[in-house]
């Protein structure tokens, strides 16, 4: 009794799951075994008659789909014979073209030769057209010539005789145009950004220039520009002279590369930048420098004035004027006549050990100068290397830019030693020859008054 009950439970289980996925099956509780036995007799009816619909449902698809299969396949043939016709009439069109293309090859004959040189020509005379400068009075140009050597290039159809002789009219218009020298009012952009009309010259194919500067014609943008920098002064000096003739030949600064010598030329450091590039050392140099300089001419013209009423105290020994080293010493000498001839020289060798002094004055400095500045510039030199070498520790080797600065510095530093140096060594020569003369002078003198003293006691 107890396997029939589990059985009956099993059973009624299935029978309740299968009721639970029934669309329209509401949940019924069994009060009784017999209900539960029931109620599973129940399921199985439900059960088969959804099975049933379910198999017609299915039957009914089928159909439906060899239908959609069979339509498919008649498709299917009705678009492969039209590819059929379509590659059919594909291969026929090529026959075609072949056909006519070798007409054509034959009609033109050596046209064809011209098509290909005015193609070339066009093209390259609209390169030559907007890498001009003259384009810079005629903006534009190349437009047509770019549209002539596109249209060309896109068909076959030969150039009419009016595009000819247009082309062959850009061709003489560049040539006559790179000849002259014009004046035009154009726009000019300048440093800041903002624009102004002017008179600008244009020399040929080469330069442009206004208001005694070089101006910068863009290739790419086509406007004129001015230049951040312009060159060394005697360039600028020849822009000028251009500016103000009107007729005749006027020298001036070419530049047939179109720009980039120019270029070269801005890029030219100046010597106060040349000078900027020797940091405190260069500036400590050149002030000595001017110091010496200052010094030796003070000392050039006082020697100068000295030496001059020392040779006219020469030619009257008689009366002193002790304006001068020499009247000073002989007033030494007038004082003290009555003594005996040695004490006379020591006199008068104090006197001319008084003189020294004011003669050799500032000229040690200016030698001291002289022997400085080289050492400073190799100072500079060392700074110079030392920031070089920082540079290379933190950059390396790859960009040359990042050294130069330290290089620059070092061999501007030894070339402002050497040109204070060179010309002070030469000045202190100079200051220390007149100083010596004087002294000669004044040594001679002595010893002569020493002499006549003598000879009188």
């Amino acid at each position: 009794m107890k396997k029939i009950l589990m059985t009956v439970c099993a059973s009624a289980l299935i029978v309740s799951s299968l009721s639970w996925a029934a669309e329209d099956e509401e949940d019924i509780e069994a009060k009784s075994i017999a209900e539960l036995l029931q109620l599973v007799r129940d399921g199985k009816i439900a059960n088969r008659r959804t099975n049933e619909r379910r198999e017609r449902e299915f039957l009914a698809d089928k159909s439906k789909q060899q239908k959609a299969v069979r339509d498919a396949e008649a498709a299917q043939r009705r678009e492969e014979a039209r590819s059929e016709r379509l590659e059919a009439q594909f291969e026929k069109n090529e026959q075609d073209i072949a056909a006519k293309q070798e007409i054509l090859q034959k009609r033109l004959g050596s046209l064809r030769e011209l098509f290909g040189v005015l193609q070339q020509v066009s093209g390259d005379t609209q390169g030559v057209v907007e890498g001009s400068i003259v384009s810079a009075e005629y903006p534009g140009r190349g437009d047509w010539l770019g549209e002539f050597a596109q249209s060309m290039g896109r068909s076959s159809k030969l150039a009419s005789i009016e595009e000819i002789e247009q082309l062959w009219a850009e061709l003489q218009h560049e040539m006559t145009e790179s000849g002259k020298v014009t004046r035009f009012t154009t726009e000019v952009t300048k440093l800041d950004g903002s624009k102004a009309e002017q008179e600008v010259i244009r020399v040929g194919d080469y330069n442009l220039i206004s208001n005694g500067e070089y101006l910068a014609y863009d290739l790419n943008t086509g406007l004129i520009t001015e230049l951040p920098k312009q060159p060394s002064g005697r360039f600028v000096s020849s822009v000028s002279d251009l500016e103000s003739a009107s007729s005749g030949f006027v020298p001036f600064a070419l530049d047939p590369t179109r720009g980039q010598l120019l270029q070269l030329q801005i890029e030219v450091p100046t010597i106060e930048e040349r000078i900027r590039q020797g940091g405190t050392p260069g500036y400590v140099i050149i002030t000595l420098g001017i110091i010496a300089l200052l010094l030796s001419v003070e000392r050039f013209f006082t020697l100068t004035s000295v030496g001059k009423r020392v040779d006219s105290q020469i030619n009257s020994p008689d009366s002193a004027d002790t304006s001068n080293p020499l009247g000073r010493i002989l007033q030494v000498y007038h004082d003290n006549r009555d003594i005996d001839s040695e004490n006379l020289v020591l006199k008068l060798d104090e006197a001319i050990l008084k003189e020294e002094p004011a003669i050799n004055a500032r000229i040690a400095f200016i030698k001291i100068i002289s022997m400085v500045a080289p050492l400073l510039g190799l100072l500079g030199t060392v700074i110079g290397m030392i920031v070089t070498f920082q540079a290379i520790t933190l950059f390396g080797t790859g960009d040359p830019k990042t050294m130069a600065g330290g290089i620059s510095q070092a061999l501007i530093t030894t070339v402002l030693g050497l040109v204070v140096a060179i010309p002070t060594v030469l000045l202190h020569s100079i200051v220390n020859a007149r100083a010596m003369s004087i002294k000669h002078v004044l040594t001679e003198q002595s010893a002569g008054l020493i002499a006549q003293h003598a000879e009188k006691a």
